[in-house]
């Protein structure tokens, strides 16, 4: 799913939730876990449906902070990494680099 403008939101089990992502594998979702509880929020994880045995289980990652929404939060620089010392930039949201130095905006 990644960063989306998009604010979505809707129910895990019987809890209300604002969705992060959707349909991910479970070494992203325990990433996301733990970058969203460091930052204060609850996390709330739901098992998507599988059609068979064969395919690996799916999640979707919600919290409970209806105003949440992951791409203002990273552009904002609302979030602090893992150790809590650095702030969350795109590639750190999407685990592309570990490098929380360069902004989404790159000046060559």
């Amino acid at each position: 799913m990644g960063l989306g403008g998009k604010h979505l939101f809707g129910s895990i089990g019987e809890q209300r939730v604002t969705f992060v992502e959707k349909k991910i594998e479970a070494p992203r979702k325990e990433f996301l876990k733990n970058l969203l509880e460091v930052n204060g929020y609850e996390v709330v994880i739901g098992e998507e449906k599988r059609k068979s045995e064969d395919e690996p289980q799916l999640y979707t990652v919600g919290v409970t902070d209806m105003t949440f929404n992951p791409a203002v939060y990273v552009f904002q620089r609302r979030l602090k990494t893992i150790d809590g010392k650095h702030i969350v930039n795109q590639d750190y949201w999407n685990q592309v680099s570990e490098d929380t130095k360069p902004q989404y905006w790159k000046n060559s």
